[in-house]
């Protein structure tokens, strides 16, 4: 007996604001509404056909509390009778909620399921551990625990003393860190000049494109100063936080011939991995392998990847590693120039790597990034 599929009908994202930007007065659940709404009223499915809702979103607190999936799917105004589960894998939240949805679809226990997240982080300050809990004062979770303290001792755990691990242990210089960051800025900026994301972004507040670029050089990224004394990250070769929702539409078979919908893309392969948790943001690299050698494919057949630009050492470490072409590489920018909205970013991430295979007449996308913990999600599509 074939193994069941999971389709992707349809997938969009809001425009992504800037911190304190357009977007940064709007309620985290009327921003996952407004993704959740379009969703719904583009396809031709009855909303109160949906059979669940799994949204990302990184230590909902404050406007994120209280199962932020469900409270978008009420805030849209769609049927009661429908649930909504929230889920945290840090930094690839949402794209587990695809893996989830996917997995939902593929054992035959559900048929409509909707994947995304949202996030508000003009609303929600994060601290150096990559947690948003810092308001309530716990800015360490790993404080007190002795088992921790047993197994990695003392060293701090934090993304940014990861980054600088990495660009280290790697041997990348600020230079190529910063050469890399630029040419994100260069490509974004290109992508939106030729309104590639136009097809993807549902407006909202007025704002129909990614509010996150900016006009730098490499001679005003030279000037900045590094996070940390003696080290080579700076806020030029960080990602930028942002505010923004995205979903994705995963249907199975049966769907696709009771509602007559046409798939866009089919989930060829989806794996998760972990690395080690002081660097943090090295698992990409050997989740990238198992994936393969789960998938029974070579790197060469991946048309292209969208990989989370967290920090630009983590993509050039997978790129010394892997020796994938950066040409292939999140051609449109990446999070340094378009932002990391932490829990919505995995599924903004699969909207544009769906739209982008189908602009180049592409066949395989690879999406990989690295989260708190040392985790990686691996997800490869096939588009129809």
């Amino acid at each position: 007996m074939a193994q069941a599929q999971a389709y992707i009908v349809d997938a969009l994202r809001t425009p992504t604001g800037k911190r304190r930007g357009t977007l940064a007065n709007i309620h985290g659940a009327d921003l996952g509404a407004h993704a959740l709404k379009a969703i719904v009223e583009r396809n031709a499915i009855p909303a109160e056909d949906y059979d669940d809702v799994i949204f990302g979103c990184l230590d909902a607190i404050g406007p994120l509390a209280g199962n932020i999936a469900r409270t978008s799917w009420l805030a849209a105004g769609l049927p009661l009778h429908v649930p909504g589960v929230t889920i945290d894998r840090q930094c690839g939240s949402s794209q587990q909620a695809i893996h989830f949805a996917a997995q939902a679809v593929m054992s035959g226990t559900q048929d409509v399921v909707i994947a995304g997240g949202v996030q508000t982080m003009s609303q929600i300050p994060i601290s150096s551990a990559m947690l948003a809990a810092q308001p309530l004062g716990f800015s360490d979770p790993f404080s007190g625990s002795k088992g921790w303290a047993q197994r990695f001792g003392s060293e701090p755990v934090s993304q940014f003393h990861g980054a600088q691990l990495i660009a280290d242990k790697w041997e990348i210089s600020r230079r190529e860190m910063e050469d890399f960051s630029l040419e994100s800025h260069v490509r974004a900026r290109r992508a939106i000049a030729e309104g590639r994301f136009a097809r993807e972004i549902v407006p909202i507040a007025g704002l129909d494109h990614d509010e996150t670029t900016r006009e730098t050089s490499i001679e005003q990224m030279a000037k900045l100063e590094p996070l940390a004394p003696g080290g080579t990250i700076t806020a030029g070769v960080s990602s930028q936080t942002g505010d923004a929702s995205a979903a994705v539409l995963i249907v199975s078979e049966q769907a696709l011939k009771r509602y007559g919908l046409t798939p866009r893309a089919r989930i060829h392969h989806l794996s998760v991995y972990s690395d080690d948790p002081i660097f943090m943001l090295t698992a990409p690299i050997p989740a990238t392998r198992v994936a393969m050698k789960k998938a029974g494919m070579k790197l060469s057949d991946i048309d292209l990847v969208e990989i989370n630009e967290a920090f630009a050492p983590v993509v050039l470490a997978w790129f010394k590693e892997t020796g994938y072409p950066h040409e292939k590489t999140n051609v449109n920018g990446g999070g340094i120039a378009l932002a990391h909205p932490l829990g919505a970013t995995g599924a903004k991430l699969m909207t544009t790597l769906l739209h982008e295979l189908e602009r180049t007449k592409g066949r395989y996308g690879l999406q990989t990034m690295c989260e708190g913990g040392g985790v990686a999600n691996v997800t490869i599509i096939e588009r129809l």
